[in-house]
């Protein structure tokens, strides 16, 4: 069984958008999916079908506040607006097709990241609730986003302990994937002031989240050099950037680019993406 692999990254993640839009075009429906939040939130629109949801959501609503902006931060201790990008939007303004959702037959994984064990923990994306918890679950990088808790535990961000969940997909059977990136070839992620300040932060309250802060550069650099291995053995496709995308790029024209350059590397490899299930 082939599997659909999902790095996170703000913004960044428009470029897979792209990615699994082209998929839609080309009739590509992968019975596995796993990913970390804006990477796994955006293939929701993917299992439904709504080819451009993404990028409507995102250029029309780049620039309101209820969306994105440090006024949240009063009401709901986030820079996004949480009620409205998991509730309003999905189930008023850019309606969610639950009806086509709900009959996907495959298994979709949402990684997030237990604070109290700073262990990973996959949820059953077909579970998905009408106020999206555990999509706000995998979305929820410390200090941008309040912790989230589900059934009486507390959660951040996916990309915390598992950014990008191969491993995982490889142990539930999938030996062949279509692994997407947000960073472009040859990046490395190094610890930066921000992740000590989040982890000196969290320490006290969340003492086994401490150490994932400061060696989740470490983790992820391995995790793509097993990515890239994989693919040179055959085992994997991986699609990412050409170029670096901003995490929080402001100008929709290039939310647009990025979102085509998605698009257009898909197309270009989509014979090699369809080999996967040939190889199998």
């Amino acid at each position: 069984m082939p599997g659909l692999i999902l790095e996170g990254g703000t913004f960044r993640a428009i470029f897979s958008a792209g990615c699994m839009d082209a998929l839609l075009e080309h009739q590509v429906m992968f019975p596995y999916c796993v990913g970390v939040s804006a990477g796994i939130t955006d293939a929701f629109s993917y299992i439904s079908r709504q080819k451009g949801r993404n990028l409507d959501i995102l250029v029309d609503l780049r620039h309101d506040k209820r969306y994105v902006g440090k006024r949240n931060f009063l009401k709901c201790r986030s820079l996004f607006g949480l009620d409205f990008a998991y509730d309003t939007v999905p189930n008023e303004l850019y309606s969610f097709d639950w009806d086509t959702f709900y009959q996907y037959k495959g298994r979709l994984r949402v990684g997030v990241t237990n604070a109290e064990t700073g262990e990973a923990e996959y949820m059953d994306g077909r579970a998905l609730d009408k106020k999206c918890m555990m999509l706000r679950a995998t979305c929820a990088i410390p200090l941008v986003f309040p912790e989230i808790k589900i059934n009486g535990k507390v959660y951040y961000d996916g990309g915390l302990r598992d950014p990008i969940p191969i491993r995982r997909a490889m142990e539930d059977g999938n030996k062949k994937n279509l692994i997407i990136l947000t960073r472009p070839k040859g990046y490395k992620k190094e610890l930066n002031k921000s992740t000590c300040m989040a982890a000196a932060v969290l320490k006290k309250k969340y003492p086994k989240l401490y150490p994932l802060f400061l060696t989740r550069h470490t983790a992820y650099n391995r995790t793509v050099e097993y990515c890239e291995r994989l693919e040179k053995e055959g085992q994997a496709v991986i699609l990412r950037p050409s170029h670096p995308i901003e995490s929080l790029e402001k100008d929709v024209e290039v939310i647009k680019a990025n979102y085509q350059m998605g698009y257009r590397l898909t197309e270009k490899k989509i014979e090699e993406i369809k080999a996967l299930w040939r190889q199998i």
